[in-house]
């Protein structure tokens, strides 16, 4: 059943993965040069349907739309690039709508060869992504809070998932024999309640770090202070700070938050491959969990460096870029490892039926 990689149905979810990511680069983007409020209502910006809206128009538009001034006061004028991808972000998830329903009719057309869970797949991908339309509308009426730029980003980061699960299930199923679809059941069973204990602290790291990223408008990243060591790895100098102000009340949960999880990742790991040799088989298992707690290393040092590069006047961004990025990155790994164990198990079902 196999097929040049152009001409199978499962390209379809991967391109559409790709095109999910992109959105959320392009809305970490917004967040680390604060234009989530650039775009005062929705889903038009400033009243059009452009972004091509200079300082004189915004002026006339605050004065026509007093209730939509946002945090920044009346004052604050943004500028193109601001708008720009604010404006882009929302045109992608716009684009991004057409696939999805032609991805629903092709799973729901092949029923028959993929079945009904990746039609379900499929669907479960159209609805989030109208939660997630309706989620971006509630962030900008609530002037990008914290719990909505946390939402929003949790969202995103399923709804790429499911594309990759379906994308995944559709593989097996056109013949893709992936070397980890071996493992035996006492070897997946085993490993269960690690994987799944992977991905829920990873998930809850996530939404904690777009949390803290985003309360009081991003102005806690400098609750520890700056520079190596006073700030990163210490926080004002100590590694045991004095909780005497709310900024450095949440940068300590989000590093202790990281800490924990950590040592989740790194034991868990660690038990995967033992069982790996003990049993000789899931090899991809282990590799997998090393990959997620690999990314979650790489991103504590990023999210490091975005402290210890920093100075009074200014923080560099482009590494908070990169730390969402690997945050999203570690999510998305750990989740795999989950899809992994479910073909797997759908795998073993399979072979028990045709026995």
């Amino acid at each position: 059943m196999d097929q040049p990689w152009w001409k199978r149905p499962s390209t379809l979810p991967l391109v559409l993965t790709g095109m999910a990511i992109l959105i959320i680069v392009v809305g970490g983007t917004i967040r680390i040069n604060d234009a989530g409020e650039s775009c005062p209502d929705w889903p038009q910006c400033f009243g059009t349907w452009g972004f091509t809206v200079d300082e004189a128009e915004q002026t006339a538009y605050w004065e026509e739309h007093p209730d939509e001034i946002d945090s920044r006061g009346a004052d604050h004028r943004y500028s193109m690039f601001e708008i720009f991808v604010e404006w882009f972000h929302r045109m992608l998830v716009g684009i991004i709508a057409v696939p999805i329903l032609v991805n629903v009719f092709v799973a729901h057309r092949k029923k028959k060869t993929y079945g009904d869970e990746l039609r379900n797949l499929s669907v479960a991908s159209a609805v989030l992504l109208v939660v997630q339309a309706i989620v971006g509308a509630v962030t900008v009426y609530f002037d990008n809070a914290d719990w909505t730029v946390a939402l929003h980003l949790s969202l995103a980061s399923i709804f790429t998932s499911l594309l990759i699960w379906q994308y995944m299930s559709m593989r097996v199923t056109e013949g893709c024999d992936w070397k980890f679809l071996g493992a035996s059941k006492a070897f997946i069973d085993k490993q269960k309640k690690r994987f799944i204990g992977i991905t829920s602290s990873v998930f809850i790291l996530l939404i904690l770090g777009a949390w803290v990223s985003s309360t009081a408008g991003g102005q806690y990243n400098q609750g520890c202070s700056v520079g190596f060591p006073n700030g990163w790895p210490k926080c004002q100098g100590s590694f045991l700070p004095s909780i005497d102000g709310p900024g450095i009340l949440v940068q300590m949960l989000h590093r202790f938050g990281a800490g924990i999880v950590g040592v989740i990742l790194i034991l868990n790991a660690a038990r995967v491959r033992v069982d790996s040799r003990d049993f000789n088989e899931g090899e991809g298992f282990s590799k997998a969990a090393e990959v997620v707690t690999g990314l979650w290393i790489l991103n504590v040092f990023v999210g490091g460096m975005y402290i210890v590069f920093a100075n009074a006047n200014e923080f560099p961004e482009s590494f908070s870029l990169l730390h969402l990025v690997f945050g999203v990155a570690s999510f998305i790994a750990a989740a795999v490892t989950l899809m992994m164990l479910r073909l797997t198990h759908l795998k073993q079902i399979d072979g028990t039926e045709e026995e």
